[in-house]
Parts: C-alpha cells; sequence; structure tokens
C-alpha cells in the first residue's frame, strides 16, 4: 500500500488529514513541532509522526508514495523536486509557482502527479468554474461571440461582523504581502490594473437563497490566466474576467489606518511587527466559529440581453469538526490525495481537475462539508 507523507498540521491541515486516516490509508506525519503533530492525529496511536526534515522524509519516501505539502509554500518546489527524484506524487493547495510549473516535462516523463490548487482558493472555486463553463459550453444558447463576464470572490471571514469587520485565522502576514502587491483582471474588455486593492474595493450584494447580504470585494492577484484555466475560448468576447477577495460590509473603512501605514512605506521587518500587532488585537479565540463565503459566477449576453447566468453560491461556519477555512481546505486536499492514488489525475503538474466526474463528486463533497451551497439560475428565479 503507497504511504501519504503528510507535511504539515497547521490550523489548516487536520480535517483533511483525519479523513484519510479514518478511510484506511497507510499515512505517516511530519511536522516541526512534534507535540502538534500529535495532538492533531489524537485517537490514532498507530499513525507514526516525525519531525520535519527533508533527510528523514527522503529516506521514507517510495516510488507510488504521496506527499502532501501543508508547509509555506517556498518549500513545495523543494519537495516536489524530492518527489520526481523518488517516483512518488505531490499535492499542494497552493497556485503553481513557476519553478513548480518549470517541472512538468519531468513529471510527466517520470509518471509523477505534481497536484497543486486542490484547497479553498484556489481549488473549490476552480471546481464550480469549470462545472459553469461546461454547462454553458454545451447549452444551446452558447455563442463565442456572446458578451461574458466572470466573477470569483471568497472570504475567510468571522462568524459576525466585528468592529474591525476582519479576524484572523492563522499569521496576519500573508493578507498584508497581498495587500501591497498589485492585481490584473479585465473589466470593460481590458485590463485593469491595480496597484493597491483597497483603492479598489466594491460594494457586492449577494443574493444567496438563505439570505441576501452586501460585502465588499476587490480583485487580488493576476486573473487573466484562468481564462486559459477555465476554458474560456482565446476568441470569446469577454467583458469581465476577475478572481478576488471578498470581505464584510465595512472593510474599507475600518482597515483604513492599516492602508494608511502601507502606503508610507514598510520594510519587512515592519510589516513582520504590523503582522503581530494585529495578531495580538484580531485573532480567533480557539474554537471560536469562522466563516467562509464563496461566490462564483457566469453571465453571458446577446444583444444587451442575458442568456446565461448561473452561480455557485457556498456559506460554512466553523463547528465542532473544525474551522469552516480548514475543513474546505484541507478536504479537497484529501480528495486529491485519493484522485492521485486512484490514477483518476494525468502526471504533470496540475491544478484542480476539470474532468466532469471528479468536479462533480469534489463538489457533492463540498456540499456535505457547508452550511449552504446551491447552484442559482439567475434568468429562472
Amino acid at each position: 500500500m503507497p504511504t501519504i507523507h503528510w507535511a504539515g498540521t497547521g490550523l489548516s491541515a487536520v480535517p483533511g488529514l483525519r479523513a484519510l486516516i479514518r478511510a484506511g490509508h497507510q499515512v505517516r506525519v511530519y511536522n516541526r513541532s512534534v507535540d502538534k503533530a500529535r495532538a492533531a492525529v489524537a485517537g490514532f496511536p498507530d499513525v507514526e509522526v516525525l519531525a520535519f526534515e527533508l533527510p528523514v522524509l527522503a529516506a521514507a519516501l517510495r516510488a507510488g508514495d504521496v506527499v502532501v505539502s501543508m508547509l509555506p509554500a517556498d518549500l513545495h518546489v523543494e519537495l516536489a523536486q524530492l518527489c520526481l527524484a523518488h517516483d512518488a506524487h505531490f499535492v499542494s493547495s497552493s497556485y503553481i509557482a513557476p519553478a513548480m510549473q518549470a517541472l512538468d516535462d519531468a513529471a510527466r516523463v517520470s509518471g509523477c502527479c505534481l497536484v497543486n490548487e486542490v484547497g479553498l482558493d484556489p481549488g473549490i472555486d476552480h471546481s464550480m468554474a469549470h462545472a459553469l463553463v461546461a454547462d454553458y459550453r454545451a447549452a444551446a444558447v452558447f455563442d463565442k461571440n456572446n458578451v461574458h463576464s466572470f466573477t470569483s470572490y471568497c472570504g475567510g471571514l468571522s462568524r459576525t461582523p466585528n468592529a474591525f469587520r476582519y479576524q484572523f485565522s492563522w499569521s496576519p502576514l500573508g493578507v498584508l504581502r497581498a495587500l501591497k502587491s498589485p492585481s490584473v483582471s479585465i473589466r470593460n474588455g481590458t485590463d485593469y490594473l491595480v496597484t493597491q486593492p483597497w483603492t479598489a474595493v466594491e460594494a457586492f450584494p449577494l443574493a444567496m437563497p438563505w439570505g441576501a447580504e452586501t460585502f465588499e470585494v476587490y480583485p487580488n492577484r493576476d486573473s487573466r490566466p484562468f481564462l486559459n484555466q477555465y476554458h474560456f475560448g482565446p476568441d470569446w468576447k469577454v467583458r469581465e474576467f476577475v478572481r478576488g477577495t471578498l470581505r464584510y460590509q465595512g472593510w474599507k473603512q475600518a482597515w483604513q489606518p492599516i492602508f494608511e501605514r502601507i502606503e508610507r512605506g514598510m520594510s519587512d521587518a515592519e510589516l513582520a511587527g504590523l503582522s503581530h500587532e494585529l495578531w495580538q488585537q484580531h485573532a480567533l479565540a480557539p474554537g471560536e466559529p469562522d466563516r467562509v463565503v464563496l461566490a462564483v459566477s457566469l453571465r453571458a449576453e446577446k444583444d444587451g440581453r442575458a442568456v446565461w447566468d448561473q452561480s455557485y453560491l457556498l456559506d460554512a461556519f466553523g463547528n465542532a469538526e473544525g474551522s469552516a477555512m480548514a475543513r474546505l481546505v484541507s478536504m479537497p486536499v484529501a480528495l486529491a490525495v485519493e484522485a492521485v492514488l486512484k490514477g483518476e489525475i494525468a502526471p504533470g503538474v496540475s491544478a484542480a481537475p476539470d474532468r466532469p466526474e471528479l468536479v462533480q463528486r469534489w463538489l457533492t463533497r463540498v456540499g456535505q462539508i457547508a452550511d449552504h451551497l446551491a447552484r442559482v439560475d439567475h434568468l429562472a428565479a
């Protein structure tokens, strides 16, 4: 039986790890803190727990095994290279970095799967986009000359809004770094560059079947490569295409002092200090429930009239089984591991799969995790 080498037992890792153990897979767990790793697999005394060190992992790795990295993204490429050297597979929830993509040819030749972007965002959002685009392509109204608009917004939130309109479930440093990063999306048919995210915050009314609510959203990263990943044709007319972040209404105003500090310029050390300060002031308390909201939509118009307008809407809250964020990040990772072991994902570097049977299986599982998951046809509503 292949071994799953699960590296990292942080806040977003545990539910998926425990699910694989319960399913009867042979799992070995690695973490910098062995005590934390043992706590993560409490109740499973037969699971081996080791301190994370590359030589230790390398010595244990065998052909056909799977390495799961829930560690910082800067370790992923090194771990993927280790997998290639041992004819093993690799799975992470992180975005595909250029150095990871560069391993594609070697992975295809060796028959190794290097699977990334199988968490929440990126991950579940990819599955929703694949489902929407595939069904639209198969619909009678499909026409590349329709005017297309695609939006995908995701937010990890507190269970209820606080004065700061946010609570951190892990180190704020990643959020702060993202606020310093420019984004490129498509608006009105042309590239839309945003150098400071808080200048592009917009109100986002969301009519969910379980209740209407208005959030705030802004674009992040570079959305344009996902046109190809989601199978938009190169000759499609695209008016809007954006992947972005969702926050509670009032977030921009509440964070204005943070934005002003970033605008004045901050060194890495100052950014780390601000991260520590925010963690002390606005961290989720142990056991405090969180919330995740995800909305993915595709609209097509002809002669100024909508002919296709559908969305996936997800709303999930933390519970006794773990935070909403942890479950929605780590359970898709576990599903990807099982798909790799079953030979359902092709060798090479890949993101969340677009195979219809896998998309539907994964979204069905997500529906069992979330408090609410709906696909809405806005034209039929």
